[in-house]
């Protein structure tokens, strides 16, 4: 890594000819970069596809104009530049590594692609004393000016405003079942479950720190088991709801937040003020789930409130009676 750096040259010493090359190897960047794009979005989001495809078509109808260019002004043979050779030139996020990104991901990454390449060419024109290297540069941030107006021209063809709520709906309803349903599921679990064997050993033994264990090791087991049943239970194949594996993860984090939540008080050493803390830590976590379903699952509020905080409340109570007796 330190070594690719020595061999970086910075913008300003670079040729006409070589800032031709560089621009020709962005555009030929930029085009992949569309047409995977496509490639992620056909199967669900058609409309989205066809966008990048023509926006894929737009980049390499420019590089091809910037090789003309060169021929005539340099002749056939393009040095070979890209944008890791040339300090402060503006860089791509490496979307490839990123399984999962979303359409309005995507939607934002390319129109930053468009402004910060037409933003760097204006910003060196303005830079240069060389009125060729002026011309050329100006010409290069008109290009990627025609690229923003042709993505929104692309737009309007091919993502008309209902197709644009049906694809946002798609992407809402994805994000619901692969992450907000099972780390609601496992919050609901780890909140819930772990109430009476935590308020059952407090009660029972009085002593702060055994219960932090108790709970801490409810919340950890329990977040283990939830993980792994809702990883194992659906491949989301059929069912579409995404990475068993992404969907484990977020299950078993969520339950063992959710018990950690109120076991956390009991690391305080004063037992009755612990359990006071826990006790509105309870009364929050439970109010938040309620929330969080009226939100993202459409549940009536009073459905989620009778569902969760009652419920909640009678395992309270039970675990509370258990460590009593």
């Amino acid at each position: 890594m330190l070594a690719g750096m020595f061999y970086r040259k910075r913008f300003s010493d670079l040729t006409e000819q070589q800032v031709l090359a560089l621009a020709i190897s962005a555009e030929e960047d930029d085009a992949r970069i569309y047409r995977d794009f496509a490639e992620r979005l056909r199967a669900d989001f058609p409309s989205s596809a066809a966008v990048y495809d023509g926006m894929a078509a737009e980049e390499d109808e420019h590089r091809a104009r910037l090789i003309e260019l060169h021929q005539t002004r340099f002749g056939e043979q393009i040095p070979l530049i890209r944008r890791e050779h040339v300090a402060g030139f503006y860089s791509r996020r490496p979307v490839w590594l990123v399984e999962k990104l979303g359409l309005e991901e995507m939607r934002e990454e390319a129109a930053q692609m468009e402004r910060s390449a037409r933003e760097f060419y204006l910003r060196a024109a303005k830079e240069t004393q060389d009125a060729e290297t002026r011309k050329l540069l100006g010409f290069l941030a008109a290009a990627e000016g025609a690229h923003i107006q042709a993505a929104e021209a692309l737009g309007r063809e091919h993502l008309s405003e209902d197709a644009k709520q049906q694809e946002d709906d798609e992407a809402h309803r994805q994000f619901v079942l692969t992450y907000v349903q099972p780390g609601l599921a496992g919050l609901m679990d780890g909140s819930v479950s772990t109430l009476a064997p935590i308020f059952a050993a407090a009660f029972a033994t009085g002593d702060t720190w055994n219960t932090f264990l108790v709970g801490l090791a409810a919340s950890i087991g329990a977040g283990i088991s939830m993980g792994f049943t809702e990883a194992a239970s659906d491949d989301g194949q059929i069912s579409g709801r995404g990475s068993p594996v992404t969907r484990g993860v977020v299950t078993g984090v969520m339950t063992t937040l959710g018990g950690l939540g109120h076991a956390l008080p009991y690391l305080i050493p004063h037992f009755w003020t612990a359990t006071v803390l826990a006790l509105v830590l309870v009364f929050v976590e439970l109010w938040a789930i309620a929330w969080i379903q009226n939100k993202y699952m459409d549940t009536p509020f009073w459905r989620a409130t009778l569902q969760i905080v009652v419920g909640g409340a009678l395992v309270l109570a039970a675990g509370m009676l258990i460590g009593s007796a």
